[in-house]
């Protein structure tokens, strides 16, 4: 039974574009969850404030 699947390092432009194509997927930086968290941090002391301001 033949492999279908092309071995790259058999052909140099292949294995180039091989190597090359992690690397760009991997230089693309995550986003920040810095603005997620300090949102949460907002909205859960606005609604302590408001449940306060209630009791009270």
């Amino acid at each position: 039974m033949s492999d279908n699947s092309v071995d790259p390092s058999g052909n140099t432009e292949a294995f180039r574009a091989f190597q090359t194509a992690p690397a760009e997927q991997a230089a693309a930086p995550t986003p920040s969850k810095t603005p997620i968290i300090a949102a949460g941090v907002v909205v859960a002391v606005v609604l302590i404030a408001l449940i306060v301001w209630l009791a009270s």
